[in-house]
């Protein structure tokens, strides 16, 4: 038989005054806030800041925690709010923490790169990686975290208007239009790089 507690029943401890229900709540889940708060704010001391912040409000709030939704629901949309509200004190490009990316054809913008890929391939995936990051970075903040949410974290989109308390045709709406801006970034980076291939070709004949 399990002796692992459920989310509920640490909740429930935690009211009556047990701390450390709280803190194995909170070691439950610190490494999916901080990966999230990662993604959001692209720097990791900002996403340390967040995830303080988190904590804070979680301690806070969290005999007021009325279960309409799970407590991971609950405590990512915390954490997207404290994400946005850094982020909007803090507007300067960051260096983001995502891997290497391209666009695939299911729209799932991350991939590996080989190891056997030629340099000047890797030259372009490393290129196209800043491009991405910057047009993630200018994403809407309505539709960033539902892109994070679905497309980088992997979340349906059931999970995703759970945690921001949204409608599901709301998540698909946003999620279709940042793919649509983050590919129409992209199309524009391949036509002018194709252009500057065709000159280089030209220009060795």
């Amino acid at each position: 038989m399990s002796s692992v507690k459920t989310d509920n029943q640490l909740i429930k401890e935690f009211r009556k005054g047990d701390m450390g229900s709280y803190e194995e709540l909170i070691s439950r889940y610190s490494d999916k806030a901080y990966s999230l708060a990662a993604r959001m704010c692209r720097n990791s001391e900002d996403a340390e800041e967040v995830l303080q912040d988190v904590f804070t409000t979680v301690f806070r709030k969290l005999k007021d925690f009325e279960g309409k939704s799970s407590f991971s629901s609950w405590l990512y949309r915390i954490t997207v709010n404290a994400s946005l509200m850094k982020l909007r004190k803090n507007r300067q490009n960051r260096s983001i923490l995502l891997e290497d990316a391209l666009p695939g054809e299911d729209h799932t913008l991350l991939l590996k790169t080989p190891d056997s890929e030629r340099s000047d391939e890797v030259a372009l995936r490393r290129e196209v990686t800043v491009i991405l990051e910057d047009a993630i970075d200018k994403l809407p903040d309505d539709y960033r975290p539902v892109f994070i949410l679905r497309d980088v974290d992997g979340l349906t989109s059931k999970e995703v208007g759970n945690i921001l308390g949204i409608s599901i045709p709301a998540v698909k709406s946003r999620l279709h239009r940042s793919r649509l801006m983050l590919r129409r970034k992209l199309n524009q980076f391949y036509e002018e790089y194709s252009s500057g291939e065709q000159v280089k070709s030209a220009g060795n004949l």
